[in-house]
């Protein structure tokens, strides 16, 4: 669970956006989208090695 404290005199709009990053590097919202649906086992297989072998292209390149 994502939260964030208001300091003193900080704008709703200052809050909100600190609190959408916070979500964002949590993954939350991917998350939500992930399980949104039932994902094969075998589906999840090859999202992970699909992910694995573009993690490792860019390393690579680097």
């Amino acid at each position: 669970m994502a939260n964030v404290v208001a300091g003193d005199n900080e704008s709703f709009d200052s809050l909100l956006k600190r609190f959408n990053k916070r979500v964002q590097q949590d993954g939350i919202l991917s998350e939500v989208r992930r399980r949104e649906h039932y994902e094969k086992p075998s589906a999840q297989r090859k999202r992970k090695r699909a992910a694995k072998r573009r993690k490792s292209a860019r390393a690579v390149r680097s």
